[in-house]
């Protein structure tokens, strides 16, 4: 406490009745507001003061309530403008020091704040004392009574003004945290109120206009205000408002950083600005265009998963000023909104996504089914019912075994196969209700709706392809047929042929006998071909199986198809172990299975490329391949290369039937052994396969 010279005297018995007073209405004041006030103008008009002021800070030095009497009149003058105050005037100096001050003339002490009345030509210099309201080393507040006229007061105000203090504080303090528990719970019921308004409804709209309702309701304010960042813009795009249409705000834009609503937006924190236009960071252009006149705003960030989405604003409260926990209310239903926007986008979202599923369901024009785990049909789309000629509402009530027999061995028991993402295909026939069997493509994956796994089911009518598969298996039956007695009887001419003609004595007759004798060769490996695909697909078990060479049979190939790569200038080289076992094959059908790999090879390979052929021993089974250097094969393709009449390239490819690896892939499996393609590690394509090796006590066995 400062010494300052006795100037007058306090009458003991005016201090007295003061210190009953305040007793008095210490104990009978709950509400802070009325206490402060009851204290400080007993104060003044007990020690003659001119005017006076009491501020009410929290534990962390912020004002949370103050009362202001000047003369006889109390004013109403907002607690944060006393913000200045405690920041660097006399009040403020007592809070961070905790001690009582008494100045005879404040024009002589630089912790005085100067006000425009302070001034000579207004009421001019003071005298003030300003003492704490501390109890146990709390600090409640902070009390200044000021006289107009100079060393007006003494040692004894001082001590009585103490004196006031120290038997007011545990009233204060009591008072405050009264005070703070009624905010807290005023808060409370804000936000328990507007959670339950905001998240009632999954309409974007509703949402939307539920926040402002709540923050209206909560701030009791002219005009609330949202509005959200579009990221890709960068921009704040005001979405709702409770102003009316004249002042509406809806449909306008500011940059994120411009304005209090684009500083809030930008710093991730809220913001309370008491006058709008002397405030710095205040963008008026949106008054301007809408005719509303900004006086005071509170300003919160949406937050979602830590990230700012938009903002919200409170403008102009009736009050004329902000509550403290104007900001805290704000914020509260500031969080709350974020959650409440993010659920009604993504709702919505969800809904455009289930409408446009329902779109393309209903309008596709393959067949769809919906069904549950045990097969029971839920829903069937307007192609089905053209399709199958069952109404939708028997289609409903029946199961997908009514339209067709799923295969188990793709679909596995129970569906257990099928899952998210990928689907499962097969061909299949579509029951018809009017006895008409339909081949299909089926395509089964599971799909998710409103939170629950179900099974599509896509029926793709392939009648067309089936009958023109049919007419090519026909024509090339056809052909099979009438090829065989002229073919034959080709062969046996040229078999009577070299016995009369002395082909050693004329190269130019040699070579074009040769030429005739490759020519029926390859017509006869082609019509047999087409005899054992046929019987292949019937499921005829392969017959003439023996021991037989694997390296007989890769060279026989060899010298087959080497004639042709030699015209392309092509090499093929030979990669294979010294001793390759036998195996046990039909040696005939594993010929052509190795002579149509190898003219795949010279058809795909450039000129002067290079083709291998290697082999190796894997387990029980010969492995042999033959790596081309052509294009490759993308691997989308390598399942559904080695299907009869699939051509890798179409019409612009080389030409051929697209029954090679057809072949290739019927005799191989035939045989037990398997078949696949991959592409090599630098540049082409490597075709395998397996055939078995032939093993002595099997056949000793059978």
């Amino acid at each position: 406490m400062e010494i300052i010279p006795e100037t007058e005297g306090t009458n003991t018995k005016a201090s007295l009745e003061l210190l009953y007073d305040v007793s008095r209405e210490i104990a009978t004041a709950t509400d802070l507001s009325t206490l402060i006030q009851r204290v400080l103008f007993l104060s003044i008009r007990t020690i003659g003061a001119s005017s006076g002021t009491i501020i009410v800070v929290d534990d962390y030095g912020n004002p949370v309530e103050s009362a202001i009497i000047h003369g006889a009149h109390i004013l109403d003058y907002s607690t944060d403008k006393l913000r200045a105050t405690l920041e660097r005037g006399l009040a403020g100096w007592v809070v961070r020091n905790r001690k009582a001050v008494l100045i005879p003339d404040t024009s002589r002490d630089e912790r005085w704040l100067r006000r425009p009345d302070d001034e000579d030509t207004a009421t001019g210099p003071k005298s003030a004392v300003t003492v704490p309201f501390i109890t146990r080393d709390r600090l409640a507040g902070v009390i200044t009574l000021v006289h107009k006229k100079t060393n007006f007061f003494t040692l004894d105000h001082l001590a009585l003004i103490q004196a006031i203090a120290d038997q007011s504080t545990i009233a204060v303090l009591n008072a405050r945290l009264y005070a703070d528990s009624l905010r807290q719970a005023r808060i409370m019921t804000a936000l328990a109120e507007s959670a339950t308004a905001i998240t009632g409804s999954l309409h974007l709209p509703e949402v939307l206009q539920g926040i402002l309702e709540q923050i209206s309701n909560a701030l009791r304010v002219e005009a609330v205000s949202l509005a959200l960042i579009d990221a890709e813009q960068k921009t704040l795009e005001y979405l709702a408002s409770t102003s009316n249409d004249e002042h509406n705000v809806v449909g306008k834009k500011i940059q994120v950083g411009q304005g209090v609503a684009g500083w809030v937006a930008r710093n991730k924190q809220g913001a309370v600005v008491p006058n709008a236009y002397q405030d710095p960071r205040f963008y008026p252009g949106i008054d301007q265009t809408t005719g509303f006149k900004t006086k005071a705003i509170a300003c919160a960030p949406i937050l979602s998963h830590g990230e700012v989405i938009g903002i919200l604003e409170a403008i102009n409260p009736s009050s004329g000023g902000f509550d403290p926990d104007a900001l805290s209310v704000l914020t509260g239903i500031s969080s709350l909104a974020g959650t409440a926007i993010r659920h009604a986008q993504l709702f919505e979202d969800l809904q455009a996504a289930h409408k446009r599923y329902r779109d393309l369901f209903e309008d596709s024009i393959n067949s769809m089914v919906i069904t549950n785990w045990d097969g029971h049909i839920v829903e069937a789309n307007r192609q089905t019912a053209v399709l199958s000629k069952f109404d939708k509402e028997n289609l409903i009530s029946s199961s997908i075994n009514m339209l067709h027999n799923p295969n188990l061995k793709v679909l596995g028991q129970d569906f257990s196969f099928v899952s998210e993402g990928q689907a499962l295909s097969y061909e299949s026939v579509l029951h018809s209700q009017s006895g008409l069997e339909i081949p299909v493509m089926v395509y089964v994956q599971l799909v998710n709706i409103e939170g629950k796994s179900f099974l599509q089911w896509v029926f793709q009518n392939i009648t067309e392809r089936k009958e023109l598969d049919q007419l090519r298996d026909d024509l090339l039956s056809m052909i099979y047929h009438d090829l065989r007695s002229p073919l034959a009887n080709v062969v046996s001419s040229l078999d009577v042929m070299k016995t009369m003609v002395r082909l050693d004595e004329d190269p130019a007759v040699k070579s074009l006998f040769d030429i005739a004798v490759r020519s029926t060769e390859r017509i006869e490996r082609l019509t047999n071909s087409l005899l054992d695909i046929s019987l292949l697909e019937a499921d005829r078990p392969v017959f003439n199986i023996k021991p037989t060479e694997t390296l007989t049979l890769i060279q026989d190939a060899l010298n087959i198809v080497g004639p042709v790569a030699e015209n392309k200038r092509q090499e093929i080289i030979l990669h294979v172990p010294k001793e390759l076992p036998i195996v046990m094959v039909n040696g005939d059908m594993i010929r052509r299975v190795l002579i149509n790999l190898l003219e795949n090879a010279t058809k795909f390979s450039a000129p002067d490329e290079t083709i291998h052929v290697r082999a190796s021993i894997e387990d029980q089974w010969v492995q042999i391949w033959v790596e081309d250097a052509g294009p490759g094969v993308p691997p989308e393709r390598w399942k559904t290369i080695f299907d009869k009449y699939t051509r890798l390239h179409g019409k612009s490819g080389p030409s051929g039937f697209g029954l090679g690896l057809a072949y290739c892939r019927l005799a191989v499996e035939g045989h037990g052994g398997k078949i696949w393609v991959e592409n090599a590690p630098e540049a082409g394509a490597r075709f395998i396969f397996t055939i078995p090796i032939f093993n002595p006590d099997e056949v000793i066995e059978e």
